[in-house]
């Protein structure tokens, strides 16, 4: 475990294993730890949603360029793939006060560059058959999709593996010391960069540099269905409740977000909130009337991370040379590969193609200096 590295990157979600994956190919001599499999935490059991109207639209031209990766991920991850599915998008108003959320949203993200129009229910149930005709007005979008996120490190690994990464799963990280030794349950290694993409365990993992960095965490919850004749061909989203609706060629309908679970992310325990999975499950069938009749066959929860500004944490960690930071990304899973890659450029000395998000703004001045 002594043999020393050009950077080991801590946290083996979709973001730690891009940013490994480019440094490697960098010619970095890169590790990857995670205190579990790859992509089996909050990447691996999302919704697998590619969605622009359900990305903030400061991170649009990201997302944009991320779901171009996912749709050829083949290409560039040595034939790995995540069943990517290109299709349009819908966000479904009900209410009047939905209709407001959604016109000032899709303002925002077609100025961002998202090509998002506002349709007519009749426009609307064109595109989506399935659609309730109880809805009022739809945002579409004609770039969206969606993955079977479980299949992400499966994608990764030979890629990593092909570009020389040294991969540590079930290597839990204790501590980092300065000059970067690292502190894991397997022994100590020592790497001349460090970054820290943890997701939601970003807090603590920032607190091991003498970083103070508040996370906030989202429960979301996800239910699937079982298989089912075709009942939509779009990824559907409803305007108040950033709710997700998609059917995978199996046949199965899976609807993520909504209301959320319930625990604690420093005690654990999560577990699902009947009332929220009611809501969720109900708001479903309101919005596509053929799942009235579809049986649930299980529920998960997945974890979902943001900063105090909603924004990402990614950059250079203030005050720690050569430590860097990649987390906390609304809806992180669509934009997670290029801003690996982005991450990546900045601590080759590159100019990223597009800005980072350093997380100076989030930390106590005397923290920010």
């Amino acid at each position: 475990m002594s043999a020393p590295f050009d950077v080991a990157v801590i946290g083996a979600g979709v973001m730690g294993c891009s940013t490994a994956l480019h440094l490697a190919r960098a010619g970095m001599k890169t590790v990857l730890l995670d205190r579990g499999a790859i992509c089996r935490e909050a990447s691996g059991v999302n919704a697998g949603t590619l969605t622009m109207q359900m990305t903030r639209a400061a991170l649009v031209p990201y997302a944009l360029r991320a779901h171009e990766m996912w749709m050829r991920m083949a290409e560039w991850c040595d034939g790995g793939h995540v069943q990517a599915v290109d299709c349009p998008g819908l966000s479904v108003a009900f209410t009047e006060h939905e209709i407001a959320m959604l016109e000032e949203r899709a303002h925002f993200r077609r100025q961002a560059g998202a090509p998002i129009e506002i349709v007519s229910t009749a426009r609307a149930r064109e595109i989506e058959p399935g659609l309730s005709d109880k809805a009022l007005l739809a945002g579409h979008c004609p770039i969206d999709g969606f993955t079977s996120a479980y299949l992400t490190g499966r994608a990764f690994r030979p890629a990593l593996l092909n570009a020389g990464v040294e991969l540590r799963e079930d290597t839990a990280v204790r501590g980092i010391q300065p000059g970067f030794s690292i502190d894991t349950e397997a022994g100590e290694l020592r790497a001349t960069r460090v970054v820290l993409a943890g997701g939601v365990w970003l807090q603590d993992m920032a607190a091991w540099l003498g970083i103070t960095l508040p996370i906030k965490v989202l429960i979301n919850q996800l239910v699937v269905t079982e298989r089912l004749p075709p009942v939509m061909r779009t990824v559907l989203g409803v305007a108040s409740g950033l709710l997700s609706l998609k059917q995978y060629a199996n046949g199965t309908v899976l609807i993520g977000g909504g209301w959320q679970g319930i625990g604690d992310r420093e005690r654990g325990g999560l577990a699902v909130k009947p009332d929220s999975f009611l809501g969720n499950v109900r708001l479903a069938a309101h919005t596509i009337p053929a799942l009235r009749d579809a049986r649930v066959v299980r529920s998960w929860l997945g974890l979902e991370a943001e900063t105090a500004d909603a924004l990402p944490a990614i950059g250079p960690i203030p005050g720690v040379p050569d430590a860097w930071i990649i987390g906390s990304v609304h809806s992180g899973y669509t934009s997670g590969p290029y801003m690996g890659k982005l991450l990546a450029q900045a601590i080759c000395g590159q100019a990223p193609e597009l800005p980072l998000f350093p997380i100076d703004r989030l930390l106590a001045k005397d923290q920010a200096a």
